[in-house]
């Protein structure tokens, strides 16, 4: 045997030497050879193959899937869409007042759009009132996810769908609506487009913890959130506001502004400013004339302010019914003088010095009581500080910074100080609803509870007092348009000259009536207003409260009244003011 016998043959399939590419490609080629002994190899290599493909794929998705997304995406905004819900507001009876509405919204994933320029011309004429100018921005953008347009109609929906465009896509989102228009709009506000509270009962909301919660992130429903209940009574706002709209109209007011309150409680049960504004359209409350003026317009209260002054003097004992105050000059104060308006030139009694509606007579109340006792009594009333009430919307008191004794005269018969006219509202009916104030609420309230919160302002003896005056006023006073049949109401009317660059202008005047039913035991307050009604037909040349707000507040108390479970009395209550009686007072007038 010779040496080349031993030597056994190298296998090509194993090489021993070369570099890694080249054994790769021989062993590749070795492989994918079409000998059968090969094939089980080549079925191993593929199946490895699509096992890698599959798992870089897979891999790859649960990345995506756990990574936090760099820029908002359209989980983020659902999300945010949903975490604006918020509570339906009712009024208190349960009608809804306030809603959420679920509705579509068109984004744009700026990054995915191929053609940034087609897809800005297709949806702008889909989407007319979308500005192609700054939709091409947003869209040019690097952001991940920008608005289109917000709250779109299902035919808009339909529409943008068919245009097939990449990276235009929809998202829920909630909507406020309002189903009854601006009945009660200074109440409830409105939201944004974020469905954030901006104003009235929806700010309200907002501040007492709901702002938080979505600020931190929960995804609350509607059906999460409890409803907020209003004292607000939607039929007796709704017939308010008729009523109120067509006595502005009627006497050509620039506005106008009523409101019923349950002396009791201090609820706030009918309210309406106008002209007031559509909180589904909330860019007309915008309007400096749609302010809310029963809170944020502050005004001299005219005589209304009397019942405040009288009631004043009697519970510092310094009159009583029986006394008699001198009204038969003109009150002289340095270079100012004090008159009536329609002077009597004689001593009144101080029941006439109210129907009468003697500013000499409050006047020389108010001087027994002193500057002091007065801005006292006027700060235990609420009436030199801020109203605060659950509507964010509220006007400081404009008061004299150096009070003197001329100030004390002119603010007993309503010049000189300016308030809120639902700051005045709640003074009278602390005085009447037997000496407890009442800070004014819009929410639904329990009597009992209500009452404990109260102050007591004056003893139930001048409570009486001060109601009985005010039914006389209604009999034989300046109130007899407010005297409805069935009602036993009782009233004052209020006319202040307005302030034109400075000077009260006798021509232009600010007009209130304040009404309170059933003057026995009264229930509900009637404030109405009015700035600067016009003499029309039939008012004999008179633009005086008692000619226009008197007579629009005894429409809306026989309107209303009924709608509030006050039905009008067949029969005269027997003994209205059994303490007034026992000063020997008659009671004849009042029974009329």
């Amino acid at each position: 045997m010779t040496p080349e016998d031993n030597v056994q043959p190298i296998e090509p399939s194993a090489p021993l030497s070369g570099s890694l590419g080249a054994r790769c490609r021989r062993f590749l080629g070795s492989v994918m050879s079409t000998r059968l002994d090969k094939s089980g190899s080549r079925l191993k290599v593929i199946g490895a193959a699509f096992i890698a493909v599959f798992l870089a794929i897979d891999g790859k998705l649960i990345m995506l899937g756990v990574a936090p997304e760099s820029a908002p995406g359209l989980k983020q905004a659902a999300a945010e869409a949903l975490s604006s819900a918020r509570p339906d507001i009712l009024d208190r009876n349960g009608a809804i007042m306030a809603t959420d509405l679920k509705t579509m919204s068109v984004f744009a994933e700026p990054r995915r759009i191929i053609d940034k320029d087609e897809a800005v011309e297709l949806l702008t004429a889909v989407l007319p009132d979308v500005d192609a100018k700054e939709l091409r921005t947003r869209i040019g953008s690097r952001k991940g996810f920008v608005w289109v347009k917000r709250g779109i109609t299902p035919e808009q929906q339909q529409e943008v769908f068919r245009l097939g465009l990449p990276g235009v896509g929809f998202v829920p989102e909630n909507k406020r609506i309002y189903p009854n228009g601006p009945v009660a709009a200074h109440v409830l506000g409105f939201t944004n487009l974020d469905n954030q509270g901006i104003a009235g009962i929806e700010k309200y909301i907002d501040g007492q913890g709901l702002a938080d919660l979505h600020g931190a992130g929960f995804n609350l429903s509607r059906s999460d959130l409890k409803p907020i209940m209003l004292s607000i009574d939607l039929k007796a706002t709704h017939a308010l506001r008729d009523e109120l709209a067509e006595g502005v109209a009627h006497f050509k007011a620039k506005s106008g502004a009523a409101a019923i309150m349950d002396v009791n409680t201090g609820e706030v049960i009918a309210f309406a400013s106008l002209p007031d504004y559509d909180p589904n359209n909330p860019v007309e409350a915008l309007d400096p004339n749609h302010i809310n003026h029963l809170t944020v317009g502050t005004y001299e209260m005219g005589s209304t302010f009397k019942a405040i002054s009288i009631a004043m003097a009697l519970e510092a004992n310094k009159v009583t019914l029986k006394s008699s105050v001198d009204a038969r000059d003109n009150l002289r104060y340095g270079r100012f003088t004090i008159h009536d308006f329609h002077a009597t030139h004689r001593i009144l009694t101080v029941p006439e010095v109210f129907t009468h509606s003697s500013n000499i007579g409050t006047a020389r109340m108010a001087m027994m009581v002193g500057v002091e006792g007065h801005k006292a009594f006027l700060r235990k009333m609420g009436q030199l500080d801020r109203l605060r009430t659950e509507l964010p919307e509220n006007a400081m008191p404009i008061v004299p910074r150096n009070w003197s004794e001329l100030n004390t005269i002119t603010i007993a018969f309503g010049q000189g100080l300016n308030v809120a006219p639902l700051q005045a509202m709640m003074a009278v009916a602390g005085l009447v609803n037997g000496g407890t104030l009442l800070t004014p609420t819009f929410l639904k309230s329990d009597t009992d509870d209500r009452r404990a919160q109260g102050i007591r302002v004056v003893r139930p003896e001048v409570s009486e007092s001060l109601r009985y005056i005010m039914r006389l006023n209604a009999t034989i006073g300046s109130a007899k348009k407010a005297d409805i049949p069935g009602y036993f109401a009782g009233g004052k009317t209020g006319t202040a000259d307005k302030i034109i660059h400075g000077h009260y202008a006798k021509d232009r005047v600010f007009t209130t009536f304040m009404s309170i039913v059933p003057s026995d035991k009264p229930k509900y307050l009637f404030l109405v207003l009015m700035d600067d009604p016009q003499a029309v037909e039939g008012t004999f040349g008179y633009h005086t409260a008692a000619w226009n707000s008197g007579e629009v507040a005894g429409k809306i108390m026989e309107r209303v009244a009924p709608l509030l479970n006050l039905p009008p009395s067949i029969e005269m209550p027997k003994e209205p003011f059994p303490l007034v009686a026992k000063l020997g007072i008659g009671m004849n007038d009042v029974l009329r």
